[in-house]
């Protein structure tokens, strides 16, 4: 039923809204097998054209979900440029699936990949794994054309990744645990900013880069529930992931307008308690969010 109703407001909300950039969360989830939650993928939408940020599992079937509502940024052969943050098998076990579906279903366009430092080696084992699937479409009986299963990747140490006269996108080194490398990544469209954290602990460049972004779409932990947890637990999360807490802290220093919180971490603890510990620390508007929401940058 949470699914039907995701649906039903897409549906609703996208044909009511005419705004030239939106976010559309694709997947809100984390490692936790949740059913009504996808792998973390985000997609930035910009005079209908669509930038995924992560691929986690699910991916491909939310955003044809998101084009059944309405979005026809989302239609398969548009699902074609894709920003990982970090390599993570969370966040990236559906890019396989971005790779290969929307070619079968008529993407001509090669996929261009962004990421940090290992993502031409991850892309390049993707392949090899799949290389008797590509052979047996590319010649055997099913048609197929012969260039959508193709990638360009772009590998980046942090900076401007991609400007043209539509957008500037800048991936942000942030500071995820053990990773050497892991961004965020921030859009800036029409004197407007977007900025979505990817896998982070509280981190001064994340806060900088947000610096007065109408929206921050950011992870967050229950950090009175993680306490309750195994202590190897607890020194992992709070090196690797932001509580509630500490996101909203990010976010008044920065003077974000307002936070979108995804990839949410309650563990014994509620969506409740989170958005009273956000609350505390940042007094803007907060949405807890949802596979398939869709929020407008205005």
């Amino acid at each position: 039923m949470r699914l039907i109703a995701s649906i039903i407001a897409i549906i609703l909300i996208s044909s009511s809204a005419f705004a030239d950039m939106k976010i559309i969360l694709l997947g809100t989830g984390t490692p936790f097998a949740d059913p009504e939650k996808s792998g973390p993928a985000t997609a930035v939408i910009i005079n209908d054209k669509a930038w995924i940020v992560d691929a986690g599992p699910g991916v491909v079937r939310r955003a044809s979900a998101a084009h059944i509502a309405g979005e026809k940024a989302l239609t398969q052969p548009n699902l074609s440029r894709v920003l990982i943050t970090h390599l993570h098998s969370d966040h990236t076990l559906g890019l396989p699936d971005i790779m290969y579906s929307p070619w079968t279903l008529n993407r001509v366009d090669p996929v261009q990949i962004w990421g940090p430092t290992g993502i031409k080696e991850m892309v390049n084992g993707i392949e090899t794994a799949y290389a008797v699937d590509l052979q047996m479409r590319l010649e055997g009986a099913e048609p197929a054309n012969a260039t959508g299963w193709k990638t360009v990747v772009n590998e980046s140490t942090g900076g401007i990744i991609f400007n043209d006269d539509n957008v500037t996108i800048e991936a942000i080194p942030v500071c995820h645990g053990d990773w050497e490398l892991a961004f965020g990544y921030k859009f800036t469209h029409n004197n407007k900013a977007v900025v979505i954290s990817g896998d982070t602990t509280y981190c001064p460049a994340l806060e900088a880069a947000a610096k007065n972004a109408d929206i921050l779409v950011h992870e967050a932990y229950d950090g009175a529930a993680l306490k309750k947890r195994k202590p190897e637990w607890q020194n992992y999360h709070s090196k690797a992931h932001t509580s509630a807490k500490d996101v909203g802290k990010l976010a008044t220093n920065a003077g974000v307008k307002s936070v979108v919180l995804y990839h949410q971490l309650p563990f014994s603890g509620s969506k409740q308690a989170m958005l009273k510990q956000i609350g505390s620390t940042y007094t803007g508007p907060i949405t807890w969010g949802d596979d398939l929401m869709v929020i407008d940058v205005e």
